[in-house]
């Protein structure tokens, strides 16, 4: 970076290549264009994709300082900039300049009353029950949050099903009157909009604004793709500034031009080249932003550009690629989901054998990843998660979903032996005798004959067997009075919403309570407490929206408003362990990244259609292909892949099924063996070998939690 970035001609578009850390680059090209100064760097605002990626900018200045305290420039993700921000960087009035006040642009409607609100409307077209509706509302939400992100015009779904399609076709579009002709006018009832509506609206606000009045300090757009169009335009405006400067993540530069031309959706440059195009900027004629300037030209990340060129383009020269191309790279084929987890949990494990060492798990896989921290707490290594925990699988999640389930079942054995099993569980008892109880239970009654339904068939159960003790009859007992406004409304055949949520707080605080401590103070603690909290707050907030259900429903409805909730950790994490999605590890570096996951249909993640609309009727209505997010996923996998040292892993076998290789690293295994490295990437047998040995030490000894904090 030099001093000679303010005489830059404009739009100004600057690249850091994949194969340097890109907020450690970007955090040195800031410093060095405030010239070192506190109060200069201080004036700068950055803007970047996440919220994270925010604090990855603020741990790169940490770094720069050597730890030192210092100023930092004023960091705001890009895609959740509110009100209060876009009033902070104006230097003056917004209604004065742009006309339109951001504070008065309506708030944007909770996503569970949205998906209450239109599971309503889904119940209303037809004959579909409570927990389909909801799921089917979830489906609508994501087409809503679609056709705002990309700015189309709701008008055009009428024009959408003309004769020469499908019946199927008409009666979709029939349906998604929901969205065009009925959830415009609830909107607007409510005095909300949707929340990708409201982030353009902010968005187009504060484009508005610095096109006419821009900020006198650095603004600094980096690390964005631009792939929602109101960002583009925002991206626009910053680099026509006087003081804007927009920082492009892993431009490929050493592409030949005419493969360049001929990029499809799925190349990992495509993104970047609808955006230069949408610019107005040449490839040629952006900067790169590094420190020591140089062209996309490293060995890894030539093997990537080769590998990875467009079918369609010239043949490719093969004498770039060399023995460095995949130095420091390993890959392991491990036989299930299983192994897999295993073996990254003992790299990261093995890494952290060396201080200061840092590594990230990257996959899109979240099933994988929670195997993987899962297996990493055997040493007593808790790991940051970027997606965190799913709520229904968390601790407190998984008790609320197990008892609804236990009293919608009218306590079938198995549904009933899931809750009392549950760790939280402990029915006003001390917490060793309620266990020894509910085996007692199992073993007598719960193994043979299934009891009639309901806690009476519990009983009749109990009264057959001679040698029922009193202890068991107070089990069922402390049962019975625990779930007892939650089985009166099961009794009716219909039941309000907040009843049904009301009784199951009640019944879940009641068998979470022991002899000494009350069942809210065991609930409600911790992450996945609070989150459990939240989530219950919110439904109660909202449960008027939706109508009275069989309360035979409610378990399946729970699951379904539950959906796409997560719980994330916030103390008592590792920190040198990063569990990464394709979007947070694009600007992130460590010592090691493992890319794990890389079958066909995990990553990249298989191209489905719309379920609501074929593909010529997406691209009559202007959506983009499905092919558009392989192609950003691509992007991803080259940033992840140029680290130093990269660990690629996938499974032969997931559930039992067969897979097939990632189609990237299939071409990457091709193209070294078209080079003459018949070996292709290399493999590595010693993690399988270390895993299997896990669970037979030859001798057992103790280590101390936290050794390797």
């Amino acid at each position: 970076m030099t001093n000679e970035l303010d005489d830059i001609k404009r739009p100004a578009i600057f690249t850091i290549p994949a194969d340097l850390p890109f907020v450690d680059t970007l955090a040195i090209g800031i410093s060095d264009l405030t010239e070192h100064d506190p109060a200069q760097l201080s004036a700068v605002h950055v803007l970047l994709p996440t919220r994270r990626a925010c604090r990855s900018l603020r741990e790169a200045f940490l770094r720069l300082s050597k730890g030192k305290p210092t100023l930092l420039p004023h960091m705001s993700p890009i895609g959740d900039v509110d009100e209060d921000e876009l009033l902070l960087l104006s230097d003056a009035g917004t209604d004065d300049v742009v006309g339109v006040n951001p504070l008065e642009i309506p708030p944007a409607i909770s996503n569970l009353r949205r998906q209450l609100l239109l599971a309503r409307m889904v119940m209303a077209k037809g004959d579909t029950t409570p927990d389909q509706a909801v799921r089917l509302a979830i489906e609508l939400a994501k087409l809503l949050d679609q056709l705002h992100t990309e700015q189309l015009d709701f008008s055009k779904f009428a024009t959408l099903a003309p004769d020469a399609y499908s019946g199927h076709w008409q009666e979709t579009i029939k349906f998604l009157e929901i969205l065009t002709k009925e959830w415009p006018g609830i909107l607007e009832s409510e005095g909300t909009i949707d929340p990708a509506d409201r982030r353009n609206r902010l968005l187009k606000s504060q484009t508005r604004l610095w096109r006419q009045d821009p900020p006198s300090g650095i603004v600094i757009g980096a690390g964005s793709t631009g792939s929602i169009p109101a960002t583009a335009d925002l991206l626009m405006a910053i680099s026509n500034m006087t003081n804007g400067r927009v920082v492009l993540p892993g431009l490929d530069q050493s592409l030949p031009e005419a493969a360049w031309q001929k990029l499809e959706a799925h190349h990992p440059q495509f993104g970047l080249s609808r955006l230069l195009n949408h610019l107005g900027v040449q490839r040629r004629d952006v900067i790169s932003w590094s420190v020591n300037p140089k062209d996309m030209t490293s060995e890894r990340l030539a093997l990537a550009r080769i590998a990875l060129s467009p079918a369609n383009a010239e043949m490719p020269d093969l004498g770039e690629v060399s023995e460095a191309s995949f130095d420091n790279c390993l890959r392991i084929d491990c036989p299930t989901s299983r192994e897999e987890a295993g073996v990254i949990a003992l790299a990261i494990r093995q890494t952290l054998e060396t201080p200061t060492k840092t590594v990230a798990l990257v996959t899109p896989d979240r099933s994988l990843a929670r195997r993987v921290a899962s297996e990493l707490r055997r040493w007593q290594i808790n790991v940051d998660d970027s997606g965190g925990q799913p709520l229904g699988m968390s601790p407190a999640g998984s008790f609320f979903r197990v008892t609804a389930r236990m009293v919608g079942q009218q306590y079938a054995p198995v549904a009933l032996l899931s809750a009392l099993k549950h760790p939280l569980t402990a029915g006003g008892m001390e917490r060793a005798k309620f266990r020894r109880l509910v085996r007692e239970l199992e073993q007598s009654t719960l193994r043979g004959p299934r009891p009639g339904p309901g806690i009476k068939g519990l009983r009749l159960a109990l009264a057959e067997n001679e040698k029922t003790s009193h202890e068991l009859i107070e089990l069922i007992n402390a049962i019975e009075y625990a779930a007892r406004d939650m089985d009166q409304l099961v009794q009716k055949p219909m039941a309000g919403l907040w009843d049904l949520v009301r009784a199951h707080i009640r019944l879940v605080e009641a068998l979470a309570a022991t002899n000494s401590d009350e069942g809210a103070g065991q609930i409600w603690v911790g992450d996945a407490g609070e989150g459990l909290a939240g989530f219950t707050a919110e439904l109660l907030q909202h449960a008027s929206v939706m109508a009275e259900i069989e309360p035979a429903s409610y378990p399946a409805l729970l699951d379904g408003l539950m959906a796409g909730r997560a719980v994330r950790s916030h103390f008592g994490l590792h920190p040198r362990i990063f569990v990464l999605g394709l979007m947070e590890a694009r600007l992130q570096r460590t010592d090691l990244v493992i890319l794990s996951g890389l079958n066909e249909g995990t990553w990249p993640p298989q191209s489905e259609a719309s379920p609501w609309m074929s593909r010529p009727m997406m691209a009559q209505l202007g959506l983009p292909q499905p092919e558009r997010h392989v192609g950003l996923t691509a992007h991803d996998f080259v940033q992840a892949f140029a680290a130093p040292n990269v660990l690629m892993t996938r499974s032969e076998r997931v559930d039992g099924s067969p897979t097939v290789a990632s189609r990237w690293l299939m071409r990457l295994e091709n193209t070294l063996k078209g080079a003459g490295f018949n070996d292709g990437i290399p493999k590595d047998g010693k993690y399988l070998n270390w895993f299997e040995a896990l669970d037979h030490p030859k001798e057992v000894k103790s280590i101390q939690p936290n050794v390797y904090g």
